[in-house]
């Protein structure tokens, strides 16, 4: 890596960029002070040895660097893996109905899928530290090789000159011993009396002529040996010693080199997962507010206690026992004189007013409009679908059960549609009917059928939210759009969409689908992830004041995700929720069934008796959320998230103990989503 240049997150190395009219050149390099003392090592008897030792040095570093990588990965393999159970085993318990679920529900779930991310992220570093720990290990193996060989080539050269010097020093001994002998012989320094030899005594000519010889003979073998030790000294010097030093010095630089680049990447590694964790903490805020995921702060931030709480109580209104009358003094009739008599009371085991009596309510709903099922499952290229169409319900098996919704206004709606009839239950309790003799347990046959849920008195008008007349404006609406709405959307019962429209799907229903299905099935994290506020106003607007097609995507402003958290606000803002309050305490008892079978088949019993435009609304909704999971490899919905996200969307946030009753909202929508083809036809 040259100098001055700074690795990016990557890795790689980014150069710094300068003015080629203000870039100064580059100051001289300074002589090394050491550089002849360096020279004159490698150049002597101890270069090879000490380069040797040298490169034994930098093999050991990598050694040790490589094992400390491998260690740091195991421990980030290890954290990382152990953040990721700690995240799957907090999301399991934190969805249970015994904790707090609203605002600390949702910001909770935030939080651990920040730390999910940085899991990602320690993983990722972790594999990158455990491949450098291969590469520093293939790199000293190549090392040791290269060592070894020229520590049998380098040394073995200097030992056989050392030898051969050895040699000649001995020969050189032996060569100066015999000429001195032989100079005392022939100058008469020798000892009294005769030499003797093997064939008897020498004479002092003989004698020097002895020595005279062997001389000669030291004098050939010592003047042989110095010049082989000549030739193999100068080949040492100019051939064997540079080669040694020269591929010992350039394994030395590519040992360390490569050491120093694989340590800079780990400084790099190490940048880029602090850098990563801390924009998963506190990301970079854009232009787009909306589309900015939220940092660790906002999100703890936005838990409203208040709201929670507040939220928690009032969903248990519904249970607020009658208020009891006020006590007083009554006198028995027995004692009261009588004067005259008087009209009796009427009794409470009166049969109550007619049900089309009532106020505000048509005559005959289904009668006027014949069967008005919207066909969803059509091609959305066809443009909006017919008002009415015709299909029935279905069952799961057996013979149809009998319903426990009696009301004439369903009974009637549903007979025009061609379904199965709804009998009535000759007065009886609605939570009473026939149990089938070969199928499985049917809607009568479930524990909740053992409490008596009280029968709706229509002596008296029911307390419904009454939506203000059309000419005034909804609550909320963009800037823009301040203007009373031509044709108000939001905020009605879907029985008065249909009266009003004689549609039974609602048109914002249907839109929204349609742009779903045409432009964010394959978008991670629909209807997971939320729109843009500002998006979803303006497009409420366009609902309320006119029709919209969004078979154009710039009529949604290429924002699909917007529409998707439109589609969820319609259905949060029903005076009545989607599976309606009557029918919400039967749906959490058939949920909490073990049984499978039993308890797809006590949801379907329930959701045919659901009144004729929440039925054909669940329908297309069901349908369009089981195309949603088949493109789930692409989406990551499945119908265990797509249940999360639509569970109190569709059950009510404020019907019925909705924060300990979350967990059996999601299953009633999981259920129902994975049986689709068994709860509706697909016609």
């Amino acid at each position: 890596m040259s100098l001055g240049a700074a690795p990016n997150a990557n890795g790689d190395e980014v150069s710094p960029i300068k003015d080629d009219s203000t870039a100064a050149a580059p100051p001289p390099a300074q002589p090394d002070p050491n550089a002849k003392a360096v020279h004159d090592v490698i150049n002597s008897e101890i270069g090879v040895a000490t380069l040797l030792n040298r490169l034994k040095q930098s093999i050991a570093s990598a050694k040790e660097f490589a094992i400390f990588l491998k260690k740091r990965s195991t421990l980030e393999e290890e954290h990382s893996n152990g953040l990721k159970k700690l995240c799957r085993l907090t999301t399991e318990n934190v969805r249970r109905p015994e904790h707090r679920h609203g605002t600390f529900l949702h910001s909770y779930e935030e939080v651990i899928n920040i730390h999910e991310r940085m899991a990602d992220n320690g993983d990722q570093f972790a594999s990158s530290l455990h491949q450098m720990h291969e590469d520093l290990l293939e790199l000293a193996s190549n090392m040791e090789r290269g060592r070894k060989h020229w520590k049998a080539t380098g040394l073995a050269a200097e030992q056989r000159v050392a030898d051969i010097e050895a040699a000649m020093r001995k020969s050189k001994a032996k060569y100066d011993g015999l000429a001195e002998d032989y100079d005392r012989a022939r100058t008469g320094d020798r000892q009294s009396g005769k030499i003797f030899g093997l064939k008897g005594p020498k004479s002092a000519a003989q004698h020097e002529e002895d020595l005279h010889k062997k001389v000669q003979a030291a004098d050939a073998d010592y003047s042989s040996k110095v010049q082989t030790a000549q030739a193999q000294r100068a080949e040492l010097w100019s051939k064997l010693r540079p080669e040694a030093v020269k591929a010992l010095q350039d394994l030395i630089k590519e040992c360390d080199s490569a050491l120093t680049l694989q340590m800079q990447k780990f400084a790099s590694f190490n940048e880029k997962l602090l850098l990563s964790n801390g924009l998963n903490i506190s990301p970079l805020k854009g232009s787009e507010q909306g589309s900015q995921p939220r940092s660790l702060r906002e999100v703890v931030y936005a838990i409203d206690n208040e709201k929670d709480l507040s939220n928690y109580v009032s969903s248990f209104a519904n249970k607020v026992p009658a208020r009891t009358p006020e006590i007083k003094y009554e006198r028995n009739a027995v004692l009261i004189p009588t004067t005259q008599p008087s009209a009796p009371p009427q009794r409470q085991s009166d049969p109550p007013a007619s049900y089309s009596s009532r106020p505000g309510l048509p005559q005959a709903f289904g009668a006027a409009q014949s069967p008005h099922q919207t066909h969803m499952s059509q091609p959305f290229n066809q443009g909006p679908p017919p008002a009415l169409q015709q299909h029935e319900r279905s069952f799961s098996q057996g013979p149809p059960v009998q319903q426990y919704n009696n009301n004439p206004i369903n009974s009637s709606m549903n007979t025009s549609m061609g379904g199965p009839p709804r009998v009535p239950s000759q007065g009886a309790p609605y939570n009473t009917g026939s149990i089938a003799s070969n199928g499985p347990p049917q809607l009568s046959t479930l524990p909740f059928q053992t409490n008596q849920a009280p029968q709706p008195s229509f002596s008296q008008p029911q307390q419904q939210t009454i939506p203000a007349p059309y000419s005034q404006p909804p609550p909320s609406g963009p800037p823009a759009a301040n203007l009373p709405p031509l044709k108000p959307v939001f905020g009605l019962s879907l029985e008065q969409l249909f009266e009003r429209d004689g549609s039974a799907v609602p048109m914002v229903v249907y839109q929204c689908i349609q742009a779903v299905d045409l432009f964010g099935l394959e978008v991670e994290g629909i209807y997971r992830l939320s729109g843009t506020q500002s998006h979803v106003n303006k497009i409420k607007a366009m609902f309320d004041n006119g029709r919209v097609d969004f078979r154009d995507p710039a009529n949604f402003i290429h924002d699909v995700n917007s529409v998707a958290g439109l589609l969820k606000q319609f259905f949060r803002d029903l005076p009545d929720p989607l599976l309606t309050s009557e029918h919400y305490a039967g749906f959490i008892e058939a949920a909490s069934t073990d049984d499978d079978i039993v308890r797809r088949d006590s949801l379907h019993a329930i959701i045919n008796s659901l009144p004729d435009p929440n039925y054909a609304t669940l329908r297309a909704l069901t349908l369009h959320l089981h195309r949603v999971t088949e493109a789930s490899s692409a989406n990551r919905m499945n119908t265990s998230n797509l249940a999360i996200v639509f569970g109190p969307t569709l059950m009510g946030a404020n019907t019925g103990p909705n924060i300990q009753d979350a967990g059996w909202q999601v299953r009633v929508i999981d259920t129902i989503l994975q049986n689709t083809y068994q709860i509706f036809d697909d016609d």
